[in-house]
């Protein structure tokens, strides 16, 4: 039991799973923090230019409760035990998740474009070939060593 320990010890103090535990963590505060911008500063004034609709009640009825309608908010017509589809909190979601892809995408694109920038630029070339017998030459050279043709100056 106590080999188990250590190996699990080891498995969790190596830095992939660390680094894993830290991103699931601030990957679910980003969730959590991105939801009430959705549902708390963008869809009500979005509501409001479609004519006061709250989103997160929009919804259809596909079977009544025991108490019957109509309901005007998801949670009356849950309460009643009525079976409905919740399309505006689907609406809501869909956008939660937009904003959540756009900045995934923009952080991945800062780290390729510093990726790209610790890349050294390709070193200029130190050799050419022999247009006679296809040998690698000297840049500077103005005789091929091997065939010993004249080149020309390009």
């Amino acid at each position: 039991m106590s080999k188990l320990i250590d190996e699990f010890k080891e498995f969790i103090s190596r830095g992939n799973v660390v680094d894993l535990a830290v991103g699931f963590i601030i990957g679910t505060a980003f969730g959590a923090i991105v939801k009430s911008l959705v549902s708390d500063i963008i869809m009500p004034p979005i509501g409001l230019a479609l004519g006061k609709v709250d989103f997160s009640n929009l919804f259809v009825v596909l079977k009544e409760g025991d108490t019957p309608g109509p309901y005007y908010t998801v949670a009356s017509a849950q309460e009643a035990g009525a079976v409905t589809l919740n399309y505006g909190l689907f609406i809501n979601s869909i956008i939660t998740f937009l904003i959540i892809a756009l900045a995934v995408f923009m952080i991945v694109k800062v780290i390729n474009n510093m990726q790209r920038k610790k890349e050294a630029p390709p070193a200029a070339p130190t050799t050419k070939e022999c247009p006679f017998c296809f040998t690698a030459i000297p840049i500077k050279a103005v005789r091929c060593p091997n065939c010993t043709s004249e080149l020309t100056k390009a």
